[in-house]
């Protein structure tokens, strides 16, 4: 069980809000996800219904091998607030929520993941939270018994890791799940890079925050597409997005290296001239060699991931590239994303 960290406050007092004559946009990814539409829609749609606010729900199909789009195009015949966006192929779950992002209409947009881990009876809550003046409020799971034990193991370390090394802080066990006033998803939708780590991108804009409880449940159908290597990868692009730090600590370790390169020759040297022999030793001379060649490999390895994150920036391509469009009135755009 984790304590769900303390709410964000305004300095000053903040006026109410009124939901009437608002509108609520939900951005919903999608990758072969069609065992779970059903019951997502069944059950977001009768959430909505008592919200009293008008709604659209953009659902961003990102390059699936199932049927997901079919089921997504059956949903938009009997409900038209249902949109869909086709992408040309899979450009993962940061950007597809880009992707939807970038077309919402709404006074307040929430992302939801449709494998309902993320229980959308929560989204009355957040509306509440922004009625009273979040500009954000966002779900933090206080129980993760649904995930297993090393998942939650290797989520607790990722953000005490990312946290040390990131000027941004990043809430504990919080993720895409929650609800933004249009103002910080406009300004979301201005931000150029690339290689995009949206939990850190929605800690960075700031704005007024507001965390809600809640405990996670199992996946209502269908499988995990998100594997330890992926999320390895995903780890570490969040990191190297938000922090210098692990391309900025070999600038010590090299420091701490040549201090000790000096005393041990100062030591070798001296021994030398007291006792007028070499000092016997390859076997210490090859462990040297070699932890210094690892050391220096791992810092090149440092460099590289920098470099390459350079490298996918000034290329300038854009986010993602849609195929087609449902739901939406003007024509689809080819091609999409902020352009630096």
């Amino acid at each position: 069980m984790v304590s769900a960290p303390p709410a964000v406050q305004a300095p000053f007092s903040v006026p109410a809000r009124a939901r009437a004559g608002k509108r609520l946009s939900i951005v919903a990814p999608c990758f072969n996800e069609q065992e779970v539409l059903d019951l997502f829609f069944a059950r977001i749609e009768e959430e909505l219904a008592k919200l009293g606010l008008d709604y659209e729900i953009v659902c961003v199909n990102d390059g699936s091998r199932d049927h997901t789009l079919a089921v997504l195009l059956a949903h938009h015949q009997r409900n038209p607030r249902i949109k869909v966006i086709n992408l040309a192929r899979n450009f993962g779950k940061e950007t597809a929520l880009s992707a939807g992002l970038d077309v919402t209409t709404g006074d307040m947009v929430v992302p939801i993941d449709v494998d309902l881990q993320d229980p959308p009876e929560l989204i009355g809550q957040f509306v509440e939270a922004w009625e009273a003046g979040a500009d954000v409020a966002y779900g933090v799971r206080v129980d993760r018994r649904a995930d297993t034990p090393l998942k939650r193991f290797t989520a607790q370390g990722f953000y005490r890791a990312f946290n040390r090394l990131s000027d941004v802080d990043l809430p504990y066990n919080a993720g895409d799940f929650r609800l933004m006033d249009k103002r910080v998803v406009e300004v979301l939708r201005k931000l150029p890079e690339r290689n995009r780590f949206m939990k850190g991108l929605f800690a960075w804009v700031g704005f007024r925050q507001e965390a809600i409880p809640y405990a996670r449940p199992e996946r209502a159908a269908g499988t995990s597409s998100w594997r330890y290597w992926k999320l390895w990868n995903f780890a570490l692009d969040g990191i190297t997005s938000f922090s210098t730090a692990p391309i900025r600590v070999w600038s010590y370790v090299g420091l701490i290296a040549g201090v000790l390169a000096v005393g041990v020759a100062g030591l070798l040297v001296l021994r030398t001239l007291l006792f007028g022999r070499d000092v016997p030793g390859y076997p210490s001379l090859m462990v040297v060699i070699l932890m210094s060649f690892g050391l220096q490999m791992l810092a090149i390895g440092s460099l590289g991931e920098y470099v390459a994150r350079i490298y996918q920036e000034v290329k300038g391509r854009p986010l993602y590239v849609v195929m087609d469009r449902y739901g939406f009135d003007d024509a689809p755009p080819f091609a999409g994303g902020p352009v630096a």
